[in-house]
């Protein structure tokens, strides 16, 4: 056999082989699902962690934001929703508490596939503090947290703002928003942030975070409009993702399912190797130096 036969066929073998040529790459991508659980129940108040964590692993989700998440609490039956989530799906969690609630806590949550390296929750005051019928206020906060992906590291913050009708609460909710974002691009860690921000695409608030330079995930890469509420019949567009740097989506779809009172957002996020956009730089302006 001549050198340029054996050449040829190592050649055939190696493709039969499938993974061993140097072109050939792995999944350099994550699927990241925002989802408002609504303490565990569907719209009709019917508890359904089970179909939830169903959901997690038919769409192979690496990270999930979650909003409205109870431990303990009775109206819950003293359910930790997070460690059920976790045990069901085998995922690392992360519990951002903001209210001590009807025995237990509640607030928001994440999961990761393959763990997370850190979090810390952080709230989001406002002034004057909120008074609600019977003089009570729902605190708000941001999750934040360092995930680890096959696309390494990715800090993963979620939220979840104000649901008032008018913007006062959530201008001022999201204006810490843009200090946590600040602090934590200085680390130098791909960041993302989603939730559900109670607000429309064209609101004051969504304008205010995209002036702050983050990048709508579903203007980006998603096809129609995006609605996420209500889940029966959504009317309007108040989950997102939003992504900064060299981040970018290449896939962004909502979820047709009951299994809450909002439908999930799952969106595919890459890492792109070309320098960060100058809105991201922007951010990043004068921000203090953290640990990753």
């Amino acid at each position: 056999m001549t050198s340029a036969l054996r050449f040829a066929v190592s050649i055939v073998l190696l493709a039969v082989a499938g993974c061993t040529l140097p072109f050939v790459e792995k999944d350099k991508s994550v699927r990241v699902l925002v989802y408002n659980i609504h303490a565990g129940k569907d719209a009709g108040g019917t508890p359904n962690l089970d179909e939830v964590a169903a959901l997690v692993k038919s769409v192979s989700a690496d990270i999930v934001l979650l909003q409205e998440v109870d431990r303990g609490t009775k109206r819950s039956g003293g359910v930790d929703q997070l460690q059920g989530l976790m045990d069901r799906t085998g995922f690392g969690g992360a519990f951002g508490r903001t209210l001590d609630y009807d025995g237990g806590l509640y607030g928001i949550a994440a999961l990761s596939r393959d763990g997370f390296g850190y979090q810390d929750t952080v709230p989001l005051r406002v002034v004057p503090v909120q008074a609600r019928t019977g003089g009570s206020h729902e605190p708000r906060g941001a999750l934040v947290t360092v995930a680890h992906t096959r696309i390494g590291r990715v800090q993963a913050i979620t939220t979840h703002l104000d649901a008032s009708a008018g913007d006062e609460y959530r201008q001022q909710e999201a204006d810490r928003l843009y200090e946590i974002l600040r602090e934590r691009q200085a680390t130098g860690t791909p960041l993302m942030l989603g939730g559900d921000i109670n607000a429309t695409p064209e609101s004051a608030v969504v304008q205010t975070l995209l002036g702050f330079g983050l990048r709508d995930a579903w203007a980006e890469c998603g096809q129609g409009d995006g609605f996420t509420f209500s889940a029966s019949a959504p009317v309007k567009r108040i989950d997102y993702l939003f992504l900064t740097g060299t981040l970018r989506c290449t896939d962004a779809r909502v979820i047709e399912t009951q299994a809450s009172d909002h439908r999930p957002l799952l969106v595919t996020v890459v890492l792109n190797q070309r320098a960060p956009d100058p809105a991201a730089f922007a951010l990043r302006a004068s921000a203090p130096k953290l640990a990753p």
